[in-house]
């Protein structure tokens, strides 16, 4: 994966400071995450709960790490909605060539 990635922001400066400190604490897991919905997308394309239910972490973790994933080219939108788990639509995502 992209050193790059390492290098976002974890929270915004208008953030409120229980928000910074979480945001430094994601950093020891943040990887791993990124790891394991790597992994998941490797089954096939799917939605955040679809994701979730593959490798383990919640639909929010996955949201979450989503667009950071897709910031550093690893992930793309295919433009499908799929079913959430709970019932509700949301983007379906997929890995890109270059991560495969």
């Amino acid at each position: 994966m992209d050193a790059a990635i390492d290098d976002l922001p974890l929270f915004r400066r208008t953030d409120p400071v229980t928000s910074r400190i979480a945001g430094r604490e994601a950093r020891g897991f943040r990887g791993e995450h990124h790891r394991l919905i790597l992994e998941a997308l490797s089954q096939g394309p799917a939605g955040a709960s679809g994701i979730a239910q593959r490798c383990g972490l919640l639909a929010h973790q996955v949201n979450k790490r989503l667009h950071e994933l897709a910031k550093a080219g690893e992930i793309v939108e295919t433009g499908r909605l799929v079913e959430s788990a709970s019932g509700r639509p949301e983007r379906e995502w997929a890995i890109t060539a270059a991560s495969r």
